[in-house]
């Protein structure tokens, strides 16, 4: 397997997309935090002590996924036309589920852009709630679906969503 982002003699560099197509491009990424069930509650009530919860963390994964060519070193920096996260609250299965989709018209992909909007939402959940619950995790980052671009559609088998 020929690997892009490194050159004839194995070193690393970053892609040239010069003669690539603008197509349109879209990416889905989850994440999700185990916490305590009164953690969940907590959130869910608006009782944590630093705020909004859910609301700054899905403004901090957008941010961050506008700035994901500043933090990722080999990716692009490309133009987002809309990036949407969705966090879901599940007491009884003690979990937080984060759904990111990005959307550009680029001439590549946006999965890391939708990755990143995930990783950056749980970690700010992680610290606003870090002091009512150390046992927290952030667990199964991953890319559930992507289209646009040379390599087509992808949709991860036995993805059915969280939980």
């Amino acid at each position: 397997m020929e690997l892009s982002h490194l050159d004839e003699k194995g070193r690393v560099r970053m892609v040239d997309v010069t003669e690539k197509p603008v197509t349109e491009r879209r990416a889905v990424a989850y994440g999700e935090i185990r916490a305590a069930t009164d953690t969940i509650r907590k959130i869910s009530a608006d009782e944590m002590g630093k705020g909004d919860v859910l609301t700054t963390a899905k403004i901090a994964g957008i941010s961050a996924a506008k700035r994901t060519g500043d933090l990722i070193p080999m990716c692009h920096p490309i133009p987002l036309d809309h990036v949407e996260i969705d966090i879901s609250l599940d007491e009884d299965a003690a979990r937080i589920g984060i759904l990111a989709t990005a959307l550009s018209s680029g001439k590549t992909g946006v999965e890391m852009e939708a990755l990143t909007a995930v990783s950056v939402a749980a970690l700010t959940i992680y610290d606003m709630c870090k002091a009512v619950d150390r046992t927290m995790e952030i667990a199964s980052i991953l890319l559930v679906e992507k289209e646009g671009g040379r390599s087509g559609r992808f949709i991860r088998p036995g993805w059915e969503g969280p939980g």
